[in-house]
């Protein structure tokens, strides 16, 4: 099942879903709304010591950088 990354468009909360297939409906944990959006993301990848980088760099999986969660 692959795991996709989502916003609300009414409470703006941004989530993560596993999807069983194409099509599933998703709506929002918090208000419960369907009104939702796919973010773009980036593959994120596990080295042998345990240590997580991404595709687009910055070491964390956001690939922002800059973004204090290192």
């Amino acid at each position: 099942m692959p795991l996709y990354e989502y916003r609300c468009r009414e409470c703006h909360l941004a989530f993560e879903r596993y999807v069983r297939a194409w099509g599933d409906a998703v709506s929002c944990p918090s208000c419960e709304s369907a009104s939702v959006e796919k973010l773009l993301s980036t593959f994120a990848f596990a080295a042998a010591d345990g240590s997580f980088s991404s595709a687009a760099g910055g070491g964390c999986g956001c690939g922002r950088g800059g973004c204090g969660c290192h």
